[in-house]
């Protein structure tokens, strides 16, 4: 094989070894506590929550130590479960997204359900939610943002 042929072949193996599916999952930023916020239409808060999520290999969140607080919304959700994901995306050249889903359904006779779909951004979680569900008169939708809960410091 003459130089100029192996020059060739490696310059494009070197191209395409950086080449492969243009989705991955990641849970590098997303293990640790959380809090939310979300607001209502009129920006009035309906729902906060508190909960630590744990992001799996599959691009799964685990969740832990979850609590909600509810104000002024019939809903109920006097024990629930938590599902959720966060994945990362990213194109070849560079454009990467990710997006955060979760949702928290009630158990009971009367189930409840709050979806949320998000983006993450600078280290912070937002997007919309919407709840629907078999309490009467619980519905409603608007925007959420998540913070991480950062641990006290060390003295």
């Amino acid at each position: 094989m003459n130089k100029s042929a192996a020059v060739l072949l490696l310059g494009i193996t070197l191209v395409f070894s950086g080449c492969g599916s243009n989705s991955t999952t990641t849970n590098a930023n997303i293990n640790g506590t959380w809090s939310a916020t979300l607001a209502n239409s009129t920006l009035a808060n309906m729902f906060t929550f508190s909960t630590h999520l744990t992001g799996n290999a599959d691009g799964s969140l685990g969740t832990t130590n979850f609590t909600l607080t509810m104000n002024n919304t019939p809903c109920t959700f006097s024990s629930s479960t938590e599902t959720g994901t966060f994945t990362l995306t990213g194109t070849f050249n560079g454009q990467v997204s990710v997006k955060f889903h979760y949702v928290i359904m009630s158990t009971g006779v009367e189930v409840n359900t709050i979806t949320l779909d998000g983006t993450v951004s600078g280290g912070q979680i937002s997007g919309s939610w919407t709840v629907s569900g078999a309490t009467a008169n619980c519905s409603g939708f608007g925007t959420f943002t998540m913070n991480p809960v950062l641990a006290p410091m060390m003295r």
